[in-house]
């Protein structure tokens, strides 16, 4: 059975991302302990909310270091794919955790579509993963975020909103999901499955 770590920090929906994980079979820890992220066999960082508040969470609990030297796959998920980035313009600028290069930038669609950008929508797949191995072009995935990633080297697969928005990124072994995978059905099922099966 698969270890993977949560970090329950007081910012993001740690108990549906820990049943999607129970159902796929894996054995699931939940902690904000330092010590014991630094251990982890593979780490996710769920979040939802602000940024700001997210990374005083993570810094008041001594777990900012920890993250960064994380050398094991690591899965941010929604607001957690934003913190991976160095910094957020959100609430008049933030610092975050610095792991993939660009600044996260308010959503800005048409005017015909609403922030935030609440529903599902569908993955265009820009490449080759093993986080995307057996998901199909087109998979429907649960977007809610008002926030958009920067589109660059790092992406690996689109929503298209008026704008295109990053929905999967990665930079060496840390891999991020705009979207709820715990929330996206099938796509979702399998993307969780996929990080599972990466070789730590």
């Amino acid at each position: 059975m698969t270890a993977v770590t949560v970090l329950a920090y007081g910012a993001g929906n740690v108990a549906s991302v820990q049943f999607a994980l129970e159902r796929l079979g894996a054995r699931v820890r939940l902690t904000a302990d330092p010590a014991e992220v630094a251990d982890a066999e593979r780490l996710i960082l769920p979040g939802v909310g602000a940024a700001g508040y997210a990374m005083a969470r993570l810094s008041a609990l001594g777990l900012v270091e920890p993250i960064r030297a994380f050398p094991r796959p690591l899965l941010g998920v929604c607001l957690g794919q934003q913190l991976l980035f160095g910094t957020s313009e959100e609430g008049g600028g933030v610092d975050m955790l610095g792991l993939i290069p660009g600044t996260v930038r308010r959503l800005n669609p048409d005017p015909d579509r609403p922030v935030p950008h609440m529903g599902w929508s569908r993955l265009s797949l820009a490449g080759p993963d093993p986080l995307l191995d057996g998901l199909e072009d087109g998979a429907w995935a649960y977007f809610v975020h008002s926030y958009v990633c920067p589109d660059g080297e790092a992406t690996l697969a689109r929503a298209d909103y008026g704008v295109p928005v990053p929905a999967v990124v990665r930079h060496a072994n840390r891999w991020g999901c705009q979207f709820h995978p715990e929330r996206s059905a099938a796509a979702g099922a399998r993307i969780l499955r996929n990080f599972l099966e990466i070789e730590p």
